[in-house]
């Protein structure tokens, strides 16, 4: 069978109007949500994965983490053994710091390890954009800070995160010789509908 030119274009017309009429209800949804966060509604769990950058500030004149406490032999121990940094990180959708904010994390880390850098994080991940306003994730698991990729577990959470469960991948972007980290962080959670 041979068509004419007129006649296949007809065809996709009519396949193109069929698709935009008949495009399922997710796909529209999608459209809409954040370019850092992405939920998908399987009927009866909801599954969100988050990208974002986690920026730990610790010199200058306004640190988002400080050191509050630490054992007699911290200053003794290669992996900081002991001590405790209280957190108030901003959470961007880009690695720069000038990149929109959509969150903060906060709570603390210690240094858990005695020979290695094994950081125990008790952190809660709030946010401030879109529909994941005011909801939050937390956040409890070691952290092999010097390993190049990370996995953490969340426990729980409030908003659209409420009774979460999930994990977090979490990669250095940079860290300077104050200790200045960018964090990327990949985030898979998991509520019930």
């Amino acid at each position: 069978m041979h068509y004419s030119t007129r006649e296949v274009m007809e065809r996709v017309v009519v396949l193109v109007i069929l698709m935009l009429v008949t495009t399922p209800a997710w796909v529209a949804q999608g459209q809409d949500q954040e370019s850092w966060a992405k939920r998908v509604d399987t009927g009866k769990e909801v599954v969100t994965t988050l990208q974002f950058y986690f920026h730990d500030k610790l010199s200058g004149s306004n640190p988002s983490a400080i050191q509050i406490a630490q054992a007699n032999g911290t200053n003794n121990s290669g992996s900081l053994f002991g001590s405790l940094f209280m957190i108030d990180d901003p959470l961007t959708i880009g690695p720069d710091p000038t990149s929109k904010q959509v969150g903060r994390a906060r709570g603390m880390y210690g240094s858990a390890g005695q020979t290695d850098l094994g950081l125990i994080m008790v952190i809660s991940y709030g946010f401030t954009d879109g529909i994941y306003q005011g909801s939050s994730f937390s956040l409890l698991s070691l952290n092999p800070a010097l390993n190049p990729v990370r996995e953490m577990a969340i426990v729980g959470g409030t908003g659209l995160f409420r009774l979460a469960r999930g994990y977090a991948i979490a990669q250095t972007y940079s860290i300077n010789a104050n200790g200045d980290a960018i964090v990327g962080y990949n985030v898979t959670i998991v509520t019930y509908v």
